[in-house]
């Protein structure tokens, strides 16, 4: 019975079924495994009642984010075959169920079964759940695409927003000995699987034949595009979106991970330094103007064209990077203004890469190709925080302070930001070569060559 519920077949939605329904299904789905950017709520509790180092209660969030990577790479086929509600049950379950191994992990102070079921458990949860509504959105949307993954994907930025003060909350109610933690934990999972069913029963698939107004037409020597996740990886344009991803992320993720400390250093021999209140609140705009520049940006991308988006991303994202190194403590109000932008665009970059993965691959299969892609995403993770990290470590231990200690940082963020504008440039159309040879198949949801 379960298995027929979720089936492709029993998605497709009616003549009269509103597409405006599904954003809100895929955003069912992305600001609850959004919590993952508030994972630094459960870092001083755990680290406190488990005896933890930093970096050991940091594992299950890094494991997380290379699980994601990795699922979403190697699932993004199983995504496009069974269709999204599939994948959403799959993501739900796993993503809670996540929390009740973790939960039972702290309950039993077995902190390899906090690893399991966050790191592992959950993160496959995370890479399922972010894809999964993907390609499904592009079909509802041919003529807004941008604007309609931007609507999901500002959820994964958000959902930090939500649950990070409503983790907060719990832990204080709670308490922050183990037992608290694993209550909250066990409410997590519990609430989650409520909240993501909302999005396993509303989505559904548009009709084979369904057209709205107005739709552009998908063309590439006079026939529609439909490009299979095999063949996207032998074009040079799945590679150099690849490496624009991975170092647009690189880039960005370099400051979100540093962003309380690096403001606190920039201004702390300056008259007026800033606060641990001021420092949270920065990490608090921070994250605001990821989650915005995710709706903003891929929404704007569908009147000016991905890579003039991705233009504006890499290009003034390496001149605001030159800005703040250049300027040094001179300015808070530049520095803020700086930081907030280019972490717009870091958010802006995740929302436009599907929409531009449509342009030059087609919607079949786009699932699966977005799937593979996110691997530079889990590159990206690792490489932001260990550039920024390490030079800075070995800055300070060369007796240097302030904003010297991320001034070579910022130099190569920039340097990074210019060879991804480079590799931007060379993507062209896709050589009809790698294309389907009948259009677009009619079985959409089989791997092919």
């Amino acid at each position: 019975m379960a298995i027929g519920f979720l089936d492709r077949s029993r998605t497709i939605a009616p003549a009269d079924w509103s597409r405006w329904l599904v954003p809100p299904a895929a955003l069912a789905v992305h600001l609850a495994i959004g919590q993952v950017y508030a994972w630094s709520v459960f870092k001083p509790p755990l680290e406190g009642s488990l005896g933890l180092s930093g970096t050991q209660s940091a594992l299950p969030f890094q494991l997380a984010i290379v699980m994601l990577g990795l699922s979403a790479a190697f699932g993004g086929t199983l995504v496009e075959r069974n269709g999204p509600r599939w994948a959403m049950f799959v993501s739900m379950t796993c993503f809670s169920s996540g929390f009740l191994v973790s939960a039972l992990g702290v309950a039993t102070e077995q902190f390899w079964l906090v690893v399991l079921g966050y790191g592992v458990v959950g993160g496959v949860g995370l890479g399922i759940g972010y894809i999964s509504p993907v390609s499904t959105l592009m079909k509802w949307f041919p003529d807004r695409p941008g604007m309609a993954t931007g609507i999901a994907i500002m959820g994964f930025g958000g959902g930090a927003l939500i649950a990070s003060p409503w983790s907060s909350q719990m832990l204080d109610w709670f308490g922050t000995e183990s037992g608290g933690i694993a209550t909250t934990m066990l409410v997590h999972g519990i609430v989650y699987f409520g909240f993501m069913s909302l999005g396993v029963f509303l989505v559904r698939v548009p009709a084979p034949d369904w057209t709205p107004p107005g739709k552009p037409i998908e063309q590439a020597g006079g026939r529609s595009i439909s490009v299979s996740a095999n063949n996207a990886l032998r074009t040079p344009q799945f590679w150099l979106l690849w490496v624009v991803l991975c170092l647009n992320v690189t880039a960005g993720i370099g400051i979100l991970e540093k962003a309380s400390p690096m403001i606190s250093e920039f201004f702390r021999e300056t008259s007026a330094p800033v606060s641990a209140a001021a420092a949270a609140g920065f990490v608090g705009l921070l994250s605001l103007t990821n989650m915005l520049g995710r709706f903003v940006w891929s929404s704007t991308s569908d009147l000016v064209g991905r890579k003039n988006i991705y233009r504006l991303y890499l290009g003034v994202g390496a001149l605001l990077y030159l800005v703040i190194a250049l300027t040094t403590n001179s300015s808070k109000f530049l520095f803020v203004v700086a930081a907030a932008l280019i972490l717009s665009f870091y958010g802006g970059g995740f929302a436009t890469i599907p929409a531009y993965l449509k342009d030059l691959f087609g919607t079949y299969q786009v699932g699966a190709i977005h799937g593979r892609l996110l691997t530079a995403w889990s590159t990206a993770g690792v490489l932001g925080p260990l550039i920024v990290n390490a030079i800075a470590d070995s800055q300070e231990a060369a007796g240097k302070q302030g904003p010297d200690l991320f001034s070579m940082s910022l130099l190569i963020m920039m340097g990074l930001l210019i060879v991804g504008f480079i590799a931007n440039e060379f993507v062209r159309p896709v050589n009809p070569r790698f294309h389907e040879p009948e259009g677009e198949p009619a079985d959409a949801t089989k791997e092919t060559r």
